[in-house]
């Protein structure tokens, strides 16, 4: 779920070949113009549903990428995976190639400076990871808010590199996209954690959009140690300018992992001009409290770091804004 108000060390390299699934005036995220040149979305070119990861038998993954160390994304030292797909398409989005699945366009594979991908079995975009550089132009150039370099994971290589740096971090954070639309395989992978003894001592943590069914989190409570809960804005109209997605369940997520004491933050990202008014932040702060008054907040001010060129007008916060 990262956007351009947070922040998180540099990713690494994938080791192994991949194996594939198949103006402040703002607009709605899902009907933001696009140039005349952008092909126009297809079917699978839009933020994706949990739905379109049941095909993969759990435990298995649609994974972005992975950090090992991480201070920012969670208590401690962590290593975090970043999910590929998300239900949400905020404006403000830093990591925009998360959102939807690759629909093997075939865009991204003249452009490579490597000649990295080419069209493989059954017409998908396929990587040669011994020429591949992870320079990324295969990213900047798709138009669908995707990338070619995602890849399907099981829970066995996944267990392996986070044993291999267990020693010096402080837990494990899922984030993406959207970590809350592949929770067969969260569930998974922190039962396993937990089990292990090399691991069992990781806090366990998801960093989400809110956007999920109550039964979606009862899957995950008995495993998971905390989530970190986005809220871009109380009002529903607001919320879905942003994100293109009403905000209903992430209200609800809120209030359900709060009762079972498994809410660790609140994260409210701020955007100057669009949504730090001082009444919807009052508002805001009433209604959280309402909840749990112990509550524990973290408003994180809008960066324009990877964020779509259609969005760089949006202004960030000063200094002055964020401590008023």
């Amino acid at each position: 779920m990262s956007d351009a108000t947070t922040s998180s060390a540099s990713p690494v390299t994938w080791s192994a070949s991949p194996t594939w699934p198949s103006s402040q005036s703002l607009a709605p995220a899902t009907t933001a113009p696009r140039s005349d040149t952008e092909p126009k979305r297809t079917r699978m070119s839009r933020p994706a549903t949990s739905s379109e990861y049941w095909f993969m038998s759990a435990p298995r993954a649609l994974l972005n990428d992975f950090i090992r160390f991480s201070n920012v994304d969670g208590p401690g030292n962590r290593f975090v995976l970043f999910f590929q797909g998300c239900n949400f398409n905020c404006t403000y989005c830093h990591n925009p190639y998360t959102i939807s699945t690759c629909i093997d366009c075939e865009i991204c594979i003249e452009p490579c400076p490597e000649d990295a991908l080419f069209l493989g079995p059954a017409g998908r975009v396929t990587v040669d990871w011994d020429r591949c550089t992870r320079c990324d132009i295969c990213v900047d150039v798709c138009p669908y808010d995707s990338t070619p370099l995602a890849r399907q994971v099981g829970v066995d290589e996944i267990l392996s590199e986070i044993r291999s740096t267990a020693p010096f971090l402080s837990g494990i954070t899922v984030s993406g996209g959207e970590a809350t639309l592949q929770p067969e395989f969260v569930a998974a992978l922190f039962a396993e954690l937990k089990a292990h003894p090399d691991t069992r001592h990781l806090t366990t943590f998801v960093d989400s959009n809110g956007a999920c069914t109550t039964a979606t989190w009862d899957l995950l409570l008995p495993v998971m140690d905390g989530a970190m809960i986005d809220l871009k804005a109380l009002d529903d109209d607001l919320h879905t300018r942003l994100t293109g997605v009403g905000n209903d369940q992430v209200l609800d997520s809120i209030r359900h992992l709060a009762q079972r004491d498994r809410l660790y933050e609140v994260r409210l990202p701020l955007i100057s001009g669009i949504n730090d008014a001082d009444d919807l932040l009052t508002r805001t702060a009433r209604r959280l409290a309402s909840i749990d008054p112990a509550m524990r907040i973290k408003v994180i001010g809008f960066r324009r770091h990877g964020v779509r060129s259609r969005y760089q007008d949006l202004t960030e916060p000063t200094t002055d804004q964020m401590e008023h």
